[in-house]
């Protein structure tokens, strides 16, 4: 019975202590950080942009890029006027800001879809003559 309430505990403590500390975080190998530097790189060619870099801990940074060194680069924040060092090795994905289709772009689209539909329902029968005519759009 000892031995039961014994094997239990254990499995708890392990438990626990798995869910307790946080996991660690492995090296990228040289290849992956390579491909960080140079994408970095590519655009840091253009400062006025806006980038997001995010860490390998899900946290977010948004702002300029001011300087590309061999092991790290430094984004700043307009808003802060602050500086942030980031190394090549602790960034898991670096990209443009705002990279998507914006919400004011969805509505256009569907406006503009909705009109088309519209039109259509109300020019096809006035053309078409409740379908006694067979040439055009009918």
């Amino acid at each position: 019975m000892i031995k039961k309430y014994f094997a239990f505990s254990l499995a708890v403590l392990v438990v626990t202590l798995s869910l307790t500390f946080p996991q660690n975080i492995t090296a990228q190998t040289p290849q992956a950080v390579e491909k960080m530097r140079s994408k970095v790189q590519s655009l840091s060619v253009n400062r006025d942009k806006k980038i997001e870099v995010k860490l390998k801990d899900n946290t977010k940074y948004k702002g300029f890029i001011t300087s590309v060194d061999p092991d790290s680069f430094t984004v700043s924040d307009v808003k802060t006027s602050q500086s942030q060092k980031f190394s090549y090795a602790e960034v898991q994905d670096v990209k443009k800001a705002g990279g998507g289709i914006s919400t004011k772009t969805w509505i256009i689209i569907g406006g503009v879809a909705a009109g088309a539909i519209i039109t259509w329902a109300i020019v096809k029968p006035a053309f078409c003559d409740g379908g006694a005519q067979t040439r055009g759009i009918c």
